[in-house]
C-alpha cells in the first residue's frame, strides 16, 4: 500500500491540518487540486486500453464518464480521485473519490446526519448507519455498487467523505473489505 497525504485543503481544526490515507499501489491517483488532472485521467484511460482490444467507443465512454465524475466531484469539494480497473475489457474502474464537505448544508452530529440521509433515501436501496473508525465517527452509506463514509473532521467542522464505487464487481466480499480497510487507514495529521 502506498500512503497518500491529503491535498492540504483540510481545515486546521483541533490540531489536525491534513489527513493520510493508505491506498494500494495498484490504484492510480489523480490529484484534482492540480490543473493537470484531466491529463492524468486521460493517461489512466489510455493505459487501460493499451495492448487490449478495447473498442474506441468504449474508451471514449469511460473517459467521458470518469471526467464527468471528477468534474461533479470537484463541484462538491473533491480533492483526490483513485482508480482501479478490475475489468479486462476496459470498462469502468473501481474508484475512490475523496472530498471535503464543509459544515453548512448537513447536520454536524453524525447520528442526525445519518437520519437526514436515510430520510432522503428512495426505496431504501442503501444501508445507512454510524460507525466508529480509528479517525473518528463516520456516517456509513452502503449500496450494491457503492460505499460512502462521511468521517467527522476533528473539531466537528464538517466531513471528509470517502466515496467508493465498484460498478463491475459490486460492493461486497473482497472489494467491500478492501474499501473498509482503506477507510480504516485514515489518520489525521497535526
Amino acid at each position: 500500500m502506498s500512503e497518500s497525504s491529503g491535498s492540504g485543503a483540510a481545515p486546521a481544526t483541533a490540531g489536525a491540518r491534513d489527513y493520510r490515507l493508505l491506498v494500494p499501489r495498484e490504484w492510480f491517483r489523480v490529484d484534482l487540486m492540480q490543473d493537470r488532472w484531466r491529463r492524468q485521467l486521460k493517461t489512466f484511460v489510455e493505459k487501460q486500453a493499451d495492448g487490449r482490444q478495447v473498442p474506441a467507443e468504449l474508451t471514449r465512454n469511460v473517459w467521458a464518464t470518469l471526467r464527468n465524475t471528477a468534474e461533479a466531484g470537484l463541484a462538491r469539494g473533491a480533492m483526490e480521485f483513485y482508480l482501479l480497473t478490475l475489468s479486462r475489457n476496459g470498462g469502468l474502474p473501481a474508484s475512490l473519490l475523496v472530498s471535503l464537505m464543509p459544515p453548512g448544508g448537513t447536520p454536524a452530529d453524525p447520528e442526525a446526519f445519518a437520519a437526514w440521509i436515510e430520510a432522503r433515501e428512495d426505496g431504501g436501496r442503501r444501508e445507512v448507519g454510524v460507525v466508529d473508525l480509528p479517525a473518528g465517527r463516520a456516517v456509513r452509506v452502503a449500496g450494491p455498487t457503492s460505499l460512502d463514509l462521511h468521517v467527522v473532521l476533528p473539531g466537528g467542522t464538517g466531513y471528509l467523505t470517502l466515496s467508493f464505487s465498484a460498478p463491475v464487481v459490486g460492493m461486497s466480499g473482497p472489494m467491500l473489505r478492501l474499501c473498509e480497510a482503506i477507510a480504516g487507514s485514515l489518520r489525521w495529521v497535526e
